[in-house]
């Protein structure tokens, strides 16, 4: 369990975070000395402004992760597809009797609370062949190269329906140009036929599932009031499907 970290803290964890702090740009540059001063303070509140959560001079769990995350080097791994297929039209959604279901792994992961103001999740695909699986750590490594400090959305949903954690919500995501603020990214892995030619609604029933239960869980703990597919605000075909004609749509 990562440790609380805050004015008055001490010790080897205020050490490491000092150096973090340090490495990711800290000026004046702290000393490390273990005691969680005001100087600390200071520089944990500006690492948490520039990097989009919340400003308390708290350095907890996603704090951390997300300072850990942006000093991490990129891990190459599988080659991102070609993306082109997304700059084309939305395919006809076939509307779904989709039964919601919570993912194979739910006991594996906790949804993580956050203060950040929150109307508004973006439903999104990894613009992947169909039929290939791709993990969380190949579109970090992707987002990354990019020069994003971690991969830009929240939560990933795999074929088999594993639900996984993306960067903290506490985060500002990297999802939806000018409509990051106040919103969640969710993605799930496909969204392209497989010759990688042509948008494709390719979500497994598992990935439906999941994606219903997904959903609805973040809906009623953060209060959501809309549901929106990427394509709703971007010249993009993804998440290659209409959120409004899908079960999605109707969660809040």
């Amino acid at each position: 369990m990562t440790a609380l970290l805050k004015q008055g803290s001490k010790g080897a964890a205020v050490r490491s975070l000092q150096s973090s702090l340090n490495a990711a740009g800290a000026a004046p540059r702290l000393v490390v000395d273990g005691v969680f001063g005001a100087a600390t303070d200071r520089e944990v509140r500006d690492f948490q402004r520039r990097a989009g959560l919340v400003v308390d001079g708290i350095a907890g769990s996603q704090t951390q992760t997300a300072l850990s995350r942006q000093l991490a080097p990129i891990t190459p791994g599988r080659a991102e597809p070609d993306k082109s297929a997304m700059t084309g039209s939305v395919p006809v959604t076939t509307p779904h009797a989709d039964r919601e279901a919570a993912p194979p792994n739910v006991g594996a992961f906790a949804l993580l609370d956050t203060a950040r103001p929150l109307d508004t999740i973006f439903i999104h695909c990894a613009a992947t062949p169909e039929g290939k699986d791709f993990t969380v750590a190949d579109i970090r490594a992707w987002h990354k190269a990019r020069g994003f400090s971690d991969i830009g959305y929240h939560y990933v949903v795999y074929r088999d329906g594993r639900v996984m954690i993306g960067r903290p919500v506490g985060q500002i995501g990297a999802h939806v140009a000018g409509h990051n603020t106040g919103s969640i990214g969710i993605c799930y892995v496909g969204g392209v036929s497989a010759d990688g030619k042509t948008a494709r609604d390719t979500r497994t029933l598992a990935q439906r599932s999941s994606l219903l239960w997904l959903t609805r869980q973040l809906v009623a703990k953060h209060r959501i009031t809309r549901v929106r597919g990427h394509n709703e605000v971007a010249a993009k075909a993804c998440p290659s499907f209409d959120v409004r004609a899908d079960p999605l749509g109707a969660l809040a």
